[in-house]
């Protein structure tokens, strides 16, 4: 129940996303919530994502839109991203 309550209030928070800004949209899609900030995670179970090769970070992306990866969350979340992977992987990146 909570995950569907947090995949909800990401999809009301992502339609006012209006530009391709990196680290507006990481922030607004809620991605911080699991992955930090920053991209360096503060709960253990989740990956750390900053300084990640921005290519990889796309290609991560990608397959869990295409379903080439699976994970109920990350799916649903990706899919939020389509069109802004490159700005956000950008900004994980140069996250230090």
């Amino acid at each position: 129940m909570n995950k569907i309550l947090f995949v909800a209030f990401t999809l009301l928070i992502s339609s006012f996303v209006v530009n391709a800004d990196g680290k507006a949209t990481y922030t607004a899609l809620g991605c911080a919530a699991c992955h930090g900030a920053t991209g360096k995670a503060t709960i253990p179970i989740y990956p750390n994502l900053n300084g990640q090769n921005a290519a990889y970070t796309v290609k991560q992306l990608k397959d869990f839109q295409s379903g080439a990866r699976k994970d109920p969350t990350m799916s649903a979340m990706a899919n939020l991203t389509a069109g802004k992977e490159q700005a956000i992987a950008d900004f994980l990146a140069a996250q230090k």
